[in-house]
């Protein structure tokens, strides 16, 4: 038996792991079509107009600190100042916080967004709005989207269009984590963690498994259609999605050992090789591919927490800023970093910074953006948008106009209305 195992690597606040588990077995219920389901949702489905481009979604999990990072205020009244001082950048004028001397050098490949506001500072909400563009309610996450616009799967290669590594939300309090909402579980990510990766090795003839695949037809519409919950749709696209997996190049993609030793040096351990694997999917066609590091919740001792994750994501982002334009890839990925929110502009009594969603920063390479440049302003003391205010809506906008995926699209939702998924977003000015 063929198991493929789904569900985020990593524990939640309360030391909880989910996992979902998915097993191919003998379907053996005949005289149904697999065809009739297939060409149902291709006919459902838009197209993109580039099914090339691609997302790296690096998600700094607890909400990082917009002062530390990439809007430091070295003039700013002491108690406003980054902690970690600043370090110039090839760009004229411009600093980033004292842990980022690699990324330092890639500013001319870098685009910084200092007017970045979110409408919550919590973290869930705050997760929802910079996920789905909206406030939390039954919307689906951008990568969903990028799912349903594209299909599951890469029609060429086998790779799922979806990809997350690491967890994306604080906990499970209410509301959830972003997901795909009601477009159906088959859009929700594959979430490669342990043995999923073994998993992907055929233990079997291709042969018996391609007539394997054939009986995914037993599952047919009139089951689909009586199972409310959507648990049977969800459980027919994950077998497909799992056999389109092993039988496609998700384990070579995922396998390092095929990298240029060097090229794994230089990304590192940890968040690097997160980042590594993230740039091969999308060589091989992931569409969305979301990587988390956890720790950002910083209240106390930012001056610590920066030092701790600060240098992991200069390696990492920086290693991956010059790949992509060394190897010619800077025009169909583009990276986005981002959290829930920033942090209070002054420092706590514990030398920390609290929830704030009033500002934050974005940092974006490739796309074939504008890069080389800061767009918007904060105040003199990084509380508010001075200039240049973007909402989650705009980076949504942004993120749709990469991935070709038109800004008028909709889906029906269970009672058949139409839901735009963009409302009144635009692209972000000077990028694109």
């Amino acid at each position: 038996m063929l198991q493929v195992r789904f569900g985020p690597p990593g524990h939640n606040c309360a030391g909880i792991r989910r996992r979902n588990f998915l097993e191919i077995g003998s379907l053996g219920v005949a005289g149904l079509s697999l065809s009739r389901l297939l060409a149902s949702r291709a006919q459902a489905a838009p197209v993109a107009r580039s099914q090339e481009t691609s997302v790296v979604w690096l998600w700094l999990n607890g909400g990082p600190t917009h002062i530390e990072t990439f809007d430091p205020k070295m003039t700013a009244p002491a108690e406003y100042r980054s902690v970690t001082g600043e370090v110039k950048t090839t760009l004229p004028g411009i600093t980033l916080g004292g842990n980022f001397e690699r990324l330092a050098k890639q500013t001319d490949k870098l685009a910084f967004v200092r007017s970045f506001r979110i409408p919550s500072s919590s973290h869930n909400v705050g997760c929802f709005w910079v996920n789905t563009g909206y406030a939390p309610r039954n919307r689906p996450s951008l990568g969903s989207i990028t799912s349903r616009v594209r299909g599951p799967n890469h029609a060429r290669t086998g790779m799922p269009t979806y990809v997350q590594m690491g967890r994306i939300g604080f906990n499970d309090d209410a509301p959830r984590i972003p997901g795909p909402a009601w477009l159906g579980k088959s859009y929700a990510p594959f979430t490669p963690s342990g043995p999923a990766r073994d998993n992907m090795k055929l233990a079997t003839k291709v042969s018996q498994l391609e007539d394997r695949k054939s009986l995914l037809a037993s599952l047919d519409q009139l089951r689909r259609e009586t199972d409310a919950r959507g648990v049977i749709e969800g459980i027919d696209g994950f077998n497909r999605q799992a056999l389109n997996l092993i039988l496609g190049k998700a384990p070579q993609a995922f396998d390092l050992a095929k990298e240029d030793p060097a090229v794994v040096a230089r990304y590192g351990d940890g968040l690097g090789a997160s980042m590594l694997t993230a740039r091969r999917l999308c060589e091989a066609g992931c569409g969305f591919v979301a990587v988390s590091l956890q720790g950002w919740d910083m209240h106390g001792n930012v001056k610590g927490g920066m030092n701790s994750r600060g240098p992991q994501v200069d390696r990492a982002v920086s290693a991956f800023v010059e790949d992509i334009y060394q190897r010619g890839l800077d025009q169909n990925i583009l990276l986005v970093i981002s959290g829930e929110f920033g942090r209070t502009p002054r420092i706590n009594k514990n030398a920390g910074r609290d929830h704030w969603g009033p500002l934050s920063t974005l940092a974006l390479s490739g796309g074939g953006l504008q890069v080389g440049q800061v767009v918007g302003a904060s105040s003199a003391k990084a509380e508010v948008p001075q200039t240049g205010l973007v909402t989650p809506q705009d980076l949504m906008a942004t993120v749709f106009h990469v991935l070709g995926i038109a800004p008028e699209t909709s889906f029906q939702d269970p009672s058949g209305r139409p839901i735009p998924m963009l409302d009144d977003g635009q692209p972000i000015p000077g990028l694109v």
